[in-house]
């Protein structure tokens, strides 16, 4: 029997509407949230691997709010990117040519998580125009240099090794059940049973909805090999960053510094959480991001 979602009651109380548009020549598939007439519009662009599901519990905490949850290139029923590479500047371009394609372009508040606040840093840096951004999470410095970087170099290493695999065989080690848990277990804090079960349970459901291997194989080696504070000092408006007291990822020292590199920029720890404050913590982020937007 599957783990209910804590957050699924206050889910349905919100509109939501599946859409697709073409983006660079390509289908984006995404779930509108909220309103369509509301005041104001926000961007979700999700982390590595995740697809539109995974930032809907803090959704669910914002009725009001428009929302347009699109799946990255490659990732959940997206395709992937034609005649482009999975990188940066890749889906630099892509976010540029949604925001035009939805109508928002230089209206939308852009909001990305994990490896979408690179994304959005990287995007607004190179002259996209918002009028706010809020970071989750945010990737605050290079992994292979952080001191994970042991650990990030054998992510590389698996990732190849997925890539150039006989196909089926590839697809199998990318999708392992084993090595999905083993990420999710990594990054959860919580102590309670029944909200990890349903976290392993979302890690499982989407963790494995990729285009191919390639695209997966090139996004990944643009998460670890790029940083938001590469572009920190070139994204003028202003900017939350809501950072959690125990994620593994970026601590909470690199995240004290990064804040300063913004020239107009808040910080929001959260604390008792690591990198899925999203999932852990949404009510907190979801309050700090209401307070920000007002």
């Amino acid at each position: 029997m599957s783990a209910p979602s804590p957050y699924a009651d206050a889910l349905a109380r919100i509109p939501a509407r599946d859409r697709t548009l073409e983006v660079l020549g390509v289908p984006t598939h995404l779930v509108e949230y909220g309103p369509a007439d509301a005041d104001r519009t926000v961007v979700l662009v999700h982390g590595f691997r995740g697809d539109h599901h995974g930032l809907g519990p803090v959704v669910a905490q914002l009725p009001g709010i428009r929302f347009l949850a699109p799946d990255l290139p490659g990732f959940g029923t997206s395709a992937p990117l034609a005649d482009r590479t999975h990188d940066i500047d890749g889906y630099v371009a892509w976010l540029d040519a949604f925001l035009h394609a939805a109508g928002v372009h230089g209206t939308a508040v852009l909001l990305g998580h994990s490896f979408g606040s690179i994304v959005v840093s990287a995007a607004v840096a190179s002259g996209v125009p918002t009028p706010r951004v809020v970071l989750v999470n945010p990737i605050g410095q290079n992994a292979l240099a952080g001191p994970r970087g042991v650990l990030t170099r054998l992510a590389v290493g698996f990732y190849r090794a997925g890539a150039a695999l006989p196909e089926s065989l590839g697809f199998a080690v990318l999708r392992s059940r084993l090595v999905t848990r083993i990420m999710s277990a990594t990054m959860a804090k919580t102590d309670d049973k029944a909200l990890l079960r349903w976290i392993h349970e979302e890690h499982d459901r989407y963790f494995s909805a990729f285009a191919n291997r390639d695209s997966l194989l090139e996004a990944f080696r643009a998460s670890v090999s790029h940083d938001v504070s590469e572009y920190a000092a070139d994204v003028a408006p202003s900017t939350l960053l809501i950072v959690a007291d125990e994620d593994d990822i970026t601590p909470l020292e690199a995240q004290r510094h990064l804040v300063t590199v913004f020239p107009d920029a808040r910080l929001e720890v959260i604390e008792g959480v690591g990198h899925l404050v999203h999932y852990e913590k949404p009510v907190e982020a979801a309050a700090a991001i209401r307070e920000f937007l007002a």
